[in-house]
């Protein structure tokens, strides 16, 4: 049904990894870090492995940073995909985890089947669960005193973030690794960059052993990070 690009390369998981906690909010469990009465966040929305991803906790510590109310929802309900486990069922858990879309992960080889196209349609012409379960984080965000709000989302996460752009709840987005997510003229400021080489999910499931590797995710979480700071003050 997918390509299984989405799938590859699964990262390690560190459920006590970070310089912040986890805690409650809208509903969902989440990592939060920075400073908690910044009147500036960002949502970051992982791909299919999850918030306890040290990479993606390693982002956030750095957004956060720069001054930024960071926060890491799971959006998976402590179900991340888990495909080291021989009883994981992909297709299973992608009927329950339906954000999931064929096109977020790259087409398939030779393109998808007319089938693949179908279901695709089907599920695209919901509203994403993602995108419904973000609404109560976002609300509870703006009740804390936030005034603006940036997302970023990762492959799977991509897809939340693309339907959250779409609507006023948020400031700025950037998605990382777009896969099949059509570029078109917009009257609001955008870009697009292309990185040569990399592996799927090269920003957060990136080898820290590989200099190169390395090199990429950090230019891109730079390029994200600017982007946020242009947008979201």
């Amino acid at each position: 049904m997918s390509s299984s690009q989405c799938f590859e390369n699964p990262p390690s998981k560190n459920a006590a990894y970070g310089a912040g906690t986890v805690q409650e909010l809208g509903g969902l469990t989440a990592y939060l870090t920075g400073p908690p009465d910044s009147k500036l966040a960002i949502l970051l929305i992982s791909d299919v492995f999850g918030y306890e991803v040290p990479n993606l906790r390693k982002l956030a510590d750095k957004v956060a940073a720069a001054g930024y109310f960071v926060v890491v929802p799971d959006f998976f309900y402590g179900d991340p995909a888990d495909i080291d486990n021989p009883q994981f069922d992909r297709e299973a858990w992608k009927k329950v985890h339906n954000t999931f879309s064929i096109m977020s992960c790259g087409i398939p080889t030779g393109g998808p089947t007319p089938r693949q196209l179908s279901v695709e349609s089907e599920w695209m012409a919901k509203l994403e669960k993602g995108f419904e379960d973000a609404k109560p984080v976002i609300a509870a965000l703006k009740s804390k005193g936030v005034s603006a709000i940036g997302a970023a989302g990762f492959c799977w996460g991509g897809m939340v973030v693309v339907n959250l752009a779409s609507s006023d709840d948020i400031q700025a987005a950037v998605v990382l690794r777009p896969g099949g997510i059509t570029e078109k003229k917009s009257r609001f400021d955008s870009f697009v960059k292309i990185f040569p080489g990399v592996a799927h999910g090269w920003t957060v499931r990136y080898n820290v052993e590989d200099e190169s590797a390395v090199k990429s995710a950090k230019e891109a979480h730079d390029d994200m990070l600017n982007w946020f700071i242009k947008y979201v003050k």
